[in-house]
C-alpha cells in the first residue's frame, strides 16, 4: 500500500498511476494532484534540496528542489511520450508513460517493444541551470538551514531494470572506468536487472559498469572560483519556459541514471571515439559531451513545477507583501534600520557620512521600467578618492556581502581585463552558451576595483572587455556574442566603482570620500567586526531591509510633479547651466531611492530638499578636488 511519503519519493508511480493513453487531458490531473500537494507553506521544505545536498544523499526518481539561473536553453529535445510494454510469458500488452523520465522501465518479465506503431515521439524543452551567480555565503547557509529532510530509500521503487538505447543495436561500445558514489549506487542496484531504454534521442549512450577517464567537465559558471551542482532542466508545459538568465526555483524528478552521459574513450594515437557511429548522429562529440555530461555531476530534473523568484532573501517570503509581517516589521521600523545602516557604511567610508548616504541609495537602486533604450532606474555610483590598498577594497566587499543576496568584486587588473571573458559567446562546436563574468541575474552587486590598475596595454580581448562594460554600466545591456550578429539582453545589474581618481569607466554618479578618519586597515576592520558581533547591528533586519525596499513601487504625485518643475525653472531663470535635464532626471532618481530607503513609498517636499541639499555638497566637493 503506498505510503503517504509517496508523493515525495516515487513520484513516478503517482504520474503512472493517472495516465491514461485515451485521455487527452491526463496530464493536468497530475499538475493538479501535485498543486495540492505543494501549495502549502510549508510543503516544499519537505523536499530535499539538490544545492544544499551531495547527490549520493538524493534518490534517484524522488522529488527534489533546486534554486539557479537559467544559463543556456538547448534545442527541443525528442523522447518516447508513450511507450509499450510487452509481458513475456502472457503476450499481454500495455502502455506506459515515459514523461519526466529519462528511461523507460520494466519488470523482470517484461519487455519494450521499441518497434510498436502504439509508441509516441513527443517533444520536451531542455535548460541548462546553474546555481545563482554571485550567491552570497550567509544566503546558502540560510536556505541550508531550511533544507532539514534527509532522504530515505523509495520502498516501492523495487523494479528490476535493464537497459538499451533507442537508436542503436544492442552491440553496444562500452566505455569503462572509474565511477562515481552515485553512479556506482546505481549500478550496483541494477545488476540483475531485466531490460531499460534510453527514452531520449539527446541521451543515447549507453554505459556499463563505470565512466570513462575524461578531461574535466566545464560546468560553464560564469564566476571564476564558484562551485555547486548544475542541473539539466526539463520542461514539459509552455507555462512553465522561462527566459535566459531568470532565477527559477525548480521542483522536479531526479534523474541520475549512468546511462545518460556521453563518454568519448580516449586512444592510444589522442584521438577520441565517439560512443555512437558517427553516421548514426547528427551531433558532434563536443556537442555530445556538453549535452550529455555525467549524471553524477550534472543531473537531469523532470520539471513538476517551475516558480520565478523576485529575489533569493531566505529570511523573506517568496512573494513580497506588505501584510506579511516580516515585511510589515520592515516598513515600520525603516527609518531606524537605515540609520543603522548608515553607520555602518559610515565607518566603512572612514567616517564620510555624505559618501555613506549616496552608496546606501546605491544599495536600494533597481531598474524599474525601460523606456526605448533607457533603463529607468539604474544608478551607478563612482566612489573615487579610495585608498589604494587591496586590502580596503575587499573589506568593502565583505561588508556589502554581508548585506545583499548577490555580489561580486571584479578587480580590474590588466590581466583580468585581457584573459577574461565578460560576455557571453555561443560555441557552435558544441552548441552551447559560453558564459562570461557579465552574465549574471537582476540586483546582483558588481563591485568593479580600478585601484588595482597598472600600466600596461590593453589587446583586443581587453578592450572589448572594457567596452562591454561600459555598455552595461550606461544602458544597461549586454551584447551576447553569436559570431555572425550580436543579440542585446537586458540586464539589471547594480555597479559599484572604487578609484583612486574619476573612473575611465561611466557612472551615474560620482562622489568624492572625504575621509574623517587616518586609515588604519586593522583598526577599521575591528570596529566593524565589533559593530557586527556585539549585537549594534542587526544583520538580519538590515539584509531584509535591503531586500524589501528594493522592491518596493514608488510614485510621484502630481503635486510633487508641479513642485519640482517649478524648482527646476527657478533655477534655471539666472542661468540654464545651473540645472541641467540629466542634473534633474539625476535627482528625480535619489528623490525616489531616498524616499524609499525610508520605507516611503511617494516623495515629499522634506526628501526633496535633503537630495537637493546632498548634490549641492556633492558637486562642491568635486570642484574642491579639481582645483
Amino acid at each position: 500500500m503506498p505510503g503517504i511519503q509517496d508523493w515525495l519519493n516515487c513520484p513516478l508511480d503517482i504520474i503512472q498511476g493517472y495516465f491514461d493513453p485515451h485521455d487527452a487531458h491526463w496530464t493536468d490531473k497530475v499538475n493538479e494532484y501535485f498543486k495540492k500537494k505543494l501549495d502549502g507553506d510549508d510543503s516544499s521544505l519537505s523536499i530535499p534540496s539538490v544545492n544544499h545536498r551531495s547527490l549520493h544523499q538524493l534518490k534517484p526518481n524522488s522529488l527534489v528542489r533546486f534554486r539557479g539561473m537559467v544559463q543556456d536553453m538547448y534545442d527541443p529535445e525528442f523522447y518516447l511520450g508513450v511507450y509499450e510494454v510487452e509481458d513475456t510469458s502472457t503476450g499481454t500488452k500495455m502502455l506506459k508513460s515515459g514523461r519526466y523520465q529519462d528511461v523507460a522501465s520494466c519488470l523482470p518479465n517484461q519487455k519494450i517493444n521499441i518497434e510498436s506503431r502504439n509508441n509516441v515521439t513527443m517533444d520536451r524543452q531542455t535548460y541548462y541551470c546553474i546555481p545563482v551567480p554571485g550567491e552570497n555565503v550567509w544566503v546558502k547557509e540560510a536556505f541550508a538551514e531550511k533544507d532539514q529532510i534527509l532522504s530515505s530509500p523509495c520502498s516501492s521503487s523495487t523494479s528490476i531494470r535493464g537497459k538499451r538505447a533507442l537508436d542503436t543495436d544492442e552491440n553496444k561500445e562500452k566505455v569503462t572506468g572509474e565511477s562515481s558514489s552515485a553512479t556506482e549506487e546505481m549500478m550496483d542496484s541494477s545488476e540483475d536487472s531485466a531490460r531499460r531504454t534510453v527514452l531520449s534521442s539527446g541521451s543515447s549512450s549507453e554505459a556499463s559498469q563505470g565512466i570513462g577517464v575524461l578531461n574535466p567537465i566545464d560546468l560553464n559558471f560564469p564566476l571564476q572560483g564558484e562551485n555547486g551542482t548544475a542541473c539539466l532542466v526539463k520542461i514539459y508545459d509552455e507555462k512553465d519556459s522561462c527566459k535566459l538568465n531568470d532565477v527559477v526555483e525548480i521542483i522536479g524528478v531526479l534523474s541520475v541514471d549512468p546511462s545518460l552521459a556521453t563518454f568519448p574513450e580516449s586512444s592510444t594515437n589522442g584521438n577520441h571515439s565517439d560512443i555512437l557511429n558517427p553516421e548514426e548522429s547528427m551531433d558532434g562529440i563536443e556537442e555530445q559531451t556538453a549535452h550529455s555530461p555525467p549524471p553524477s555531476l550534472v543531473p537531469r530534473l523532470h520539471v513538476i513545477r517551475v516558480t520565478k523568484l523576485q529575489h533569493i532573501n531566505p529570511l523573506l517570503p517568496l512573494q513580497l507583501n506588505s501584510s506579511d509581517s516580516v515585511v510589515a516589521e520592515i516598513l515600520r521600523d525603516a527609518g531606524k534600520i537605515r540609520d543603522q545602516l548608515r553607520w555602518l557604511l559610515q565607518q566603512l567610508l572612514l567616517g564620510d557620512d555624505l559618501s555613506a548616504d549616496y552608496l546606501l541609495l546605491h544599495l536600494l537602486s533597481n531598474v524599474y521600467a525601460r523606456r526605448d533604450v533607457s533603463a529607468l532606474g539604474k544608478w551607478s555610483l563612482n566612489i573615487s578618492g579610495c585608498p589604494k590598498s587591496e586590502e580596503y577594497t575587499h573589506l568593502v566587499h565583505s561588508v556589502l556581502e554581508q548585506l545583499v543576496t548577490k555580489s561580486h568584486l571584479l578587480p580590474l587588473t590588466l590581466t583580468n581585463l585581457n584573459s577574461s571573458r565578460f560576455t557571453p559567446k555561443k560555441d557552435y562546436s558544441a552548441n552551447r552558451l559560453k558564459s562570461g563574468v557579465l552574465q549574471l541575474t537582476d540586483r546582483t552587486h558588481v563591485i568593479l576595483d580600478e585601484t588595482v590598475m597598472e600600466a600596461g596595454q590593453l589587446d583586443t580581448n581587453g578592450v572589448q572587455n572594457v567596452t562591454a562594460l561600459g555598455n552595461a554600466i550606461s544602458w544597461q545591456k549586454v551584447d551576447y556574442d553569436f559570431d555572425f550578429h550580436k543579440t542585446e539582453f537586458p540586464i539589471n545589474l547594480k555597479f559599484l566603482i572604487l578609484s583612486e581618481g574619476k573612473s575611465m569607466l561611466p557612472s551615474d554618479c560620482l562622489v568624492r570620500l572625504q575621509k574623517k578618519e587616518q586609515f588604519d586597515i586593522e583598526k577599521l576592520k575591528s570596529t566593524i567586526q565589533d559593530a557586527m558581533t556585539s549585537g549594534n547591528i542587526n544583520l538580519r533586519q538590515l539584509r531584509c531591509y535591503v531586500s524589501v525596499l528594493e522592491n518596493l513601487d514608488y510614485d510621484l504625485t502630481q503635486d510633487m510633479q508641479k513642485i519640482v518643475e517649478q524648482d527646476f525653472v527657478d533655477v534655471r531663470k539666472d542661468n540654464r547651466d545651473n540645472m541641467t535635464q540629466l542634473d534633474l532626471h539625476n535627482l528625480l532618481i535619489l528623490a525616489r531611492l531616498m524616499s524609499l530607503s525610508s520605507g516611503e513609498t511617494r516623495l515629499k517636499c522634506s526628501i526633496w530638499e535633503r537630495v537637493k541639499r546632498m548634490e549641492n555638497e556633492r558637486k562642491a566637493r568635486l570642484r574642491a578636488a579639481d582645483s
